[in-house]
């Protein structure tokens, strides 16, 4: 009995910890769609991932990673930086976070602020810009917001955070394209805007997984109080 006494009590908290985790749903896709200012110059993407992650609360968080491309022999990378250095159209009413940005190796580190709705080149409005300080010398790779619901219950399925302007676009990043791996000395070849386009990447899996491990670990607790 005093073995079950300990034991019951980490049952029930594997348990909890598994399928609160399990609540973890994301929704990837790409922006593979470039302006003229982009693909008149042979760099036709897709430019950049972007991943949504909710977990049944208020707040989804959204990351931008760049992408590279080999152009007539050579590797480029592309780099958010500027004004609408990215944006999203969000399905309800929302606030801005937090900002994280990733400091590249000689560039100034990203100064990024709340830029609110605005039209995003060709690409309409969304209603969460998101401005970098300066140009070039502050662009990143990497870039992740958390939108915060400020009415109507938590966020669903990550799918359903972001919805369609009128353009037809979710999302859009201000694009500053250089050879790869980024040099601040390089400067930028071409700036552009890109928005989503192709197909689109679901979960892979992870939810099932982190299910799975819980599972396994209240099936190890299990043997144990029965041997």
């Amino acid at each position: 009995m005093k073995k079950l006494k300990y034991i019951v009590p980490i049952l029930i908290a594997v348990a909890c910890v598994g399928l609160q985790q399990a609540k973890a749903d994301v929704f990837n896709f790409q922006l593979s769609q470039g302006n003229t200012a982009l693909t008149a110059g042979g760099f036709t993407g897709p430019y950049a991932n972007v991943s949504v992650v909710t977990n049944g609360s208020i707040v989804a968080n959204i990351t931008f990673t760049s992408l590279t491309q080999t152009v007539n022999g050579n590797s480029y990378i592309y780099l958010f930086g500027d004004g609408s250095s990215v944006a999203v159209n969000a399905s309800a009413p929302s606030t801005i976070g937090k900002f994280v940005a990733a400091t590249l190796p000689g560039f100034s580190a990203p100064q990024l602020s709340d830029g609110g709705a605005g039209n995003v080149d060709g690409f309409g409005t969304m209603n969460h810009t998101v401005n970098n300080f300066d140009g070039f010398s502050h662009a990143t790779n990497s870039i992740t917001i958390s939108l915060t619901k400020t009415g109507g219950g938590v966020w669903g399925a990550a799918s359903t955070v972001l919805t369609a302007n009128n353009q037809g676009a979710i999302a859009a990043a201000h694009i500053f394209v250089t050879l790869n791996p980024p040099n601040q000395a390089n400067g930028a070849v071409v700036t552009g805007f890109a928005a989503p386009g192709g197909s689109i990447v679901p979960d892979g899996g992870t939810t099932v997984m982190l299910l799975g491990m819980a599972l396994g670990a209240l099936g190890m607790v299990r043997r144990y109080l029965t041997s």
